[in-house]
């Protein structure tokens, strides 16, 4: 089984360990962080990955033209609100993002 690599941008160092360390606990997932959009479109642009997750605390302009930039530039990449709710919920959006089309 290949690994699906996530994107995880927000801004909250403490949220961000967290969820990458639940992540990266499913041997099948391998999660990596970014805190801007700038880093984030830069990580993008030098790696594949599967799905980028948007946490909370990223500024609606910022969200906006990360979306704009995946959608125009990697089309096939799906993007996730994430604004909380605990572990289940947060293995579903992965789990449903990542599904097959």
């Amino acid at each position: 089984m290949d690994t699906a690599k996530i994107l995880v941008i927000g801004n909250h160092p403490e949220i961000m360990q967290i969820i990458l360390r639940l992540i990266n606990n499913k041997p099948e997932w391998n999660g990596t962080g970014a805190f801007t959009c700038d880093e984030a479109i830069a990580m993008l642009t030098e790696q594949p990955f599967q799905m980028v997750l948007m946490g909370a605390g990223i500024r609606e302009e910022e969200n906006n033209r990360l979306c704009k930039f995946v959608s125009t530039n990697m089309p096939n990449i799906p993007v996730v609100q994430h604004y909380g709710g605990g572990s289940g919920l947060l293995f579903a959006e992965i789990y449903e993002a990542l599904a097959p089309k």
